[in-house]
């Protein structure tokens, strides 16, 4: 890993560092566009046929309704460890509910804001190298409380064309009504157009790989009519770390984000002196030769970095410019800093706070904003499946205190029409009152 000291970089040094590798989206829309327009004009074959062509497997169908699936048998251990993690996930969105609440700013006007749900919604959990079953529950657990109506899930299918039985397991638990046994583009086409047996959706959610990101941005912007979690892209990692945290630790924290995959970026940002970075660097290699995905996390660590900050301060102003998607905080006395951290996707604080228990059981959300879009998104949570709906209801009384201020701004847009819809019902009022 590269090392970089913040006191000696420039602002274009800095810029460069904080930026992530380039993706040419140009060249993926070129490949994912076809695959986009085969789904749409021919439904359930074409998906059948790119399944083929990339996954190597052949579907007799493409979709699966849930409730007509036999409940998955589990080892005990890991049945347990599921229904914990269920358990957490849904405490911790669940109490993410608002009460309604009315505002009454004047005297008869009464505001209000309502929360429905999105009606019909699609999650997508990858397959690729891993199967992510604690990706099915991220996903379909706040669809379940937010009371989704259709719930879609898409992974891609095993070489006999069953579905991972631990995301069998979890679909079942948090009430999602189909899976669509498809990876890819393909299968955020199906869901975002529809397919024969496929229901179309209104929204997507979940992470992917770079064809599955360009194929969610280029139909939010489509006439599929659906949107999308948010942009993603390699899962990354920052942690900090103090002459307190112990370098096993580190080293295990940075390796389970670049175990990911060759893509994913780890960074490493030394809180003062006396940290010991040849015993962490030690203990990442030891680790990595000793995983079963240590190819990924070596090819990862050639692009990740190690930064030297002067202090807690620089060390976290430097993260709030890069906006990691995770933010481990291994420093003595860690959540003193909790109010500087300005742009994050999820934090873990202190040294016994690994980030492998929010990417499962903790009961925090995993599905969150990469590539820096922790500056202006958060990650998916109970208003990730909600719309928002403004009521306002007004009074005879309400109207004659707020009507004429409307007329007035009305008239100084030129916008007479509107003036009129408040000015002849005063007008109506005013008569009424007369003829009293």
């Amino acid at each position: 890993m590269k090392s970089y000291r913040l006191s000696e970089l420039g602002d274009a040094e800095l810029r460069s560092l904080i930026a992530r590798p380039r993706i040419d989206f140009s060249s993926v829309f070129s490949l994912v566009n076809p695959i986009l327009d085969h789904v749409r004009q021919r439904g359930d074959a074409a998906v059948k046929e790119y399944t083929l062509k990339f996954d190597n497997v052949q579907l007799d169908d493409i979709v699966q309704l849930v409730a007509d699936l036999p409940d998955p048998l589990l080892d005990a251990d890991v049945k347990e460890a599921f229904d914990i993690a269920y358990s957490n996930i849904y405490a911790f969105h669940a109490a993410q509910r608002t009460p309604e609440t009315n505002v009454e700013n004047i005297k008869g006007v009464q505001c209000k804001r309502v929360s429905r749900s999105i009606n019909t919604v699609g999650l997508y959990v990858p397959g690729g190298t891993a199967v992510l079953p604690s990706t099915a529950l991220m996903l379909s657990v706040p669809a379940q409380i937010a009371g989704c109506k259709t719930v879609v899930l898409a992974t891609p299918p095993a070489q006999d064309g069953t579905i991972c039985k631990e995301v069998v397991y979890c679909a079942k638990k948090a009430g999602v009504t189909h899976i669509l046994k498809a990876g890819g583009a393909q299968a955020i086409s199906a869901m975002a157009w529809g397919t024969e047996t496929c229901p179309k959706v209104e929204k997507i959610f979940g992470p992917g790989n770079q064809y599955v990101t360009a194929a969610k941005m280029i139909l939010q912007n489509s006439e599929a009519m659906v949107s999308i979690d948010m942009p993603a892209g390699p899962s990354e990692v920052l942690v900090i770390a103090d002459k307190h945290a112990i370098p096993r630790h580190v080293a295990a924290d940075l390796l389970s984000q670049a175990e990911h995959g060759p893509d994913s970026q780890v960074v490493l940002v030394i809180a003062g002196e006396g940290v010991n970075l040849n015993a962490i660097e030690e203990e990442l290699s030891k680790q990595c030769k000793s995983l079963p995905r240590g190819e990924f996390a070596a090819k990862a660590l050639t692009h990740s970095f190690i930064v030297h900050a002067y202090d807690m301060l620089e060390s976290i102003n430097f993260s709030n410019l890069y906006a990691p998607e995770h933010l481990i905080v291994n420093v003595k006395d860690a959540e003193k800093w909790e109010s500087f951290i300005q742009n994050a996707g999820s934090v873990f604080l202190g040294p016994w706070t690994p980030e492998s228990v929010g990417d499962y059981a903790s009961g925090t959300n995993h599905v969150l904003p990469t590539y820096g879009y922790a500056r202006m998104y958060g990650g998916v949570s109970l208003d990730s499946f909600l719309k928002y709906i403004t009521v306002q209801s007004l009074t005879e009384e309400g109207l004659r205190k707020l009507g004429p201020y409307v007329a007035t701004m009305a008239e100084v847009e030129g916008l007479d029409a509107h003036k009129l819809a408040v000015t002849l019902r005063l007008e109506d009022i005013e008569g009424r009152q007369v003829s009293k």
